[in-house]
């Protein structure tokens, strides 16, 4: 039942929905929504409370929380930061913290510039192209398996496994990519363990590192740090571009001033919202949410989209304005899972967007808007491709 008594709501998720979530936002902060797949679950839509959600030490991450558990399912690949809880998700996120500061991603910056520009050298000069396969996947998949030590021939396998987990085609496939890739992840691990590298997968692998993991934390580390360190920065490149393509005020400004790229990509962090929501959280004891009495064991949803679209936080928040300076946006999370990879995502969209635009001052949008595919699920959104014009 909904707070108000009445039954839940039906949340399909959908290539575009602000409008529902706006909806929601304005009868109240906390909704009981049905979730496909997943059950019911508490959609905590205002700014205010999404950030008390994510702080609120009640809410766990662990699914042994949630007053339905039997299994972890058959989608779960090894034990990951974002299915654990403190202290066990402080000691796993502590490992691999230092690969993610801004003074790491600063030196890796060089890197993500030279791919980048082997992309756009491999593009046309002029005519149509889908900027999504030829440049906004490639490249955070071409960093993050460097990072890890992904061998190039391997990687064309890897991200259809991992496209096919975060936007299920359907329980069977989702749950057979999760096999192939967790066996494929454990034989590479097993190789690094073998064959030290430099790679972050091998320093995680060698025997005896410090911190040693457990085989199945090292194949939820591989895992959650191949997966989330490019699908979310796919979506986040090419949704700035589109946003930008759309609003020719705003690409007129950029151009005239570069210094507003970074302020482009957070306001489309902002306005687009790549992550839709978090993951789901579990009560682990009855508690109150911004109103909202919310029994142990039940399953929370925040909404990032919804948050991050907040009138009181965003004035005319369906507006896209590079001068906002959206302080506060919720596009990377908030509290203690705040995304990891956040300044490696800042770093990889404002390369992708200063270097397109400098190729390609005459780059256009080679579709009507409103007919372009997104890949939308519970968690993630992002187009399935971009077809623009180069010159």
């Amino acid at each position: 039942m909904r707070a108000d008594g009445s039954a839940p709501l039906g949340w399909a998720p959908t290539p575009f929905p602000f409008d529902r979530l706006a909806a929601l936002r304005a009868e109240g902060p906390v909704h009981r929504v049905h979730v496909p797949g997943s059950g019911d679950a508490w959609l905590v839509v205002t700014r205010d409370a999404v950030r008390a959600a994510l702080t609120d030490p009640r809410l766990r991450n662990d699914i042994r929380h949630s007053a339905g558990w039997e299994t972890d399912g058959g989608q779960a690949v090894g034990r990951n930061m974002l299915q654990s809880d403190p202290p066990h998700h402080t000691r796993l996120r502590r490992l691999v913290a230092g690969h993610f500061t801004p003074g790491r991603i600063a030196a890796l910056r060089p890197r993500v510039e030279a791919v980048a520009r082997d992309l756009l050298d491999r593009m046309p000069r002029t005519g149509p192209a889908d900027l999504v396969g030829a440049y906004a996947l490639p490249l955070p998949v071409t960093v993050i398996c460097d990072l890890l030590g992904v061998p190039a021939g391997d990687r064309g396998d890897f991200h259809t496994w991992s496209n096919e987990l975060v936007t299920p085609t359907d329980a069977t496939t989702a749950a057979a990519s999760a096999a192939a890739l967790a066996g494929y992840l454990t034989g590479l691990i097993a190789r690094k363990a073998r064959t030290p590298d430099g790679t972050l997968l091998a320093d995680l692998a060698a025997p005896g590192a410090s911190g040693a993991l457990s085989s199945e934390e090292l194949l939820g580390m591989a895992f959650l740090l191949l997966v989330a360190g490019h699908e979310t920065t796919v979506n986040l490149i090419s949704a700035t571009v589109l946003s930008l393509l759309t609003h020719p005020d705003q690409l007129a400004l950029l151009r005239a001033d570069p210094g507003l790229t970074g302020a482009a990509v957070e306001e489309s962090l902002r306005l687009n919202s790549p992550v839709q929501a978090g993951a789901f959280r579990f009560a682990a004891e009855p508690l109150e949410l911004a109103g909202t009495r919310v029994a142990a064991g039940d399953a929370v949803l925040v909404s990032l989209a919804a948050a991050s679209r907040d009138p009181l936080a965003f004035p005319d928040p369906d507006r896209f304005d590079l001068t906002r300076r959206p302080q506060g946006h919720l596009g990377f999370g908030h509290g203690v899972h705040r995304c990891l990879g956040a300044p490696l995502a800042r770093a990889e969209a404002a390369v992708a967007l200063r270097l397109l635009l400098e190729r390609h001052p005459r780059l256009a949008l080679d579709a009507d808007a409103e007919s372009l595919t997104w890949r939308a699920g519970t968690l993630l959104r992002g187009l399935a491709a971009l077809p623009v014009r180069l010159g």
